[in-house]
């Protein structure tokens, strides 16, 4: 599986630090701003770059799968709630060199058709279907000081295929938009989003990207960014699904890299941000995550 293109280098200017030495939270803020979206926390530097460390259970222990029972694996904050559970804010995140939201080429979310809950298929003149895994996104926003959800706020999410392509960006997806969309938060600050479950390319730990808004409309204006994060996912459903046909090369990229030293999730171990996963291969699986803004 070919991981995604490298960003051009202009996008890394005036980011002085070693990915290798420094975490996320001595870096990112609430950042909206242009040049920031093309960190490199989210692709790898290229075709020939591995992890040193070995994926180990020790992210999941306690946990089993299989392909035909449904199990779960859950994170401190990774159930969903109503309100009545203590949340601490979400890190903060790079967005990554792909978020299509403008700050580095393309921006999707002015475009009409993105929002939806169904993000398997490109919209507008594009016709393009990402298949894989079934997953279901369910993000439920709250307000990280008070423990109340926030209805109302909006959610822009999107991660990479099941060959670890970024729809808009990659070699053979560039005129393609799907698994990118924006959902309104309902009264339980609950947003969900179809897709499918993404691939592992070489240098990152499995995720999902996505972006907080206060509003529908500050969203689709392509607004001010109230968090910015990612979602990552237990080791052990990942092994299952990229055990199945369609993941070539998941596996392997899985074994050059671990929770614990990817480059996002490893000064916590993903703690915020590990959801909770449900489900098979068959049926499909359904990951949830609080997060507090």
């Amino acid at each position: 599986m070919t991981p995604p293109p490298k960003p051009p280098r202009e996008h890394d200017l005036g980011l002085e630090y070693d990915l290798g030495t420094l975490r996320r939270r001595r870096f990112l803020g609430l950042f909206a701003g242009a040049g920031l979206a093309a960190v490199a926390g989210c692709a790898p530097d290229s075709a020939n770059d591995s992890a040193t460390d070995s994926a180990t259970d020790s992210a999941t222990s306690g946990t089993t799968t299989t392909s035909s029972t449904p199990s779960a694996t859950s994170s401190p904050t990774s159930s969903t709630t109503t309100g009545t559970t203590d949340v601490d804010e979400i890190p903060q995140e790079t967005a990554g060199p792909y978020p299509g939201d403008g700050s580095n080429g393309p921006n999707v979310l002015t475009e009409s058709g993105i929002v939806r809950k169904d993000i398997t298929k490109s919209f507008g003149s594009a016709s393009g279907v990402a298949t894989g895994v079934p997953l279901t996104v369910e993000l439920t926003i709250l307000d990280a000081d008070k423990d109340t959800p926030l209805a109302g706020a909006a959610v822009y999410l999107w991660h990479c295929d099941a060959e670890g392509r970024y729809s808009l960006y990659s070699d053979g997806a560039t005129n393609e938009n799907y698994l990118r969309g924006v959902q309104a938060a309902d009264a339980n600050g609950k947003v969900t989003f179809t897709s499918i479950f993404p691939a592992a390319y070489m240098g990152r730990w499995p995720h999902i990207h996505f972006e907080v808004y206060s509003s529908l409309s500050e969203a689709t204006a392509a607004g001010k960014i109230s968090a910015t994060s990612q979602l990552a996912f237990p080791k052990n459903v990942c092994d299952t699904v990229y055990a199945t046909d369609g993941y070539d090369g998941s596996a392997q990229n899985m074994q050059q890299t671990s929770l614990e030293d990817d480059n996002v999730f490893g000064d916590d171990d993903g703690v915020h941000q590990l959801a909770t996963v449900t489900g098979d291969v068959s049926s499909g699986y359904v990951a949830k995550l609080n997060v507090g803004v």
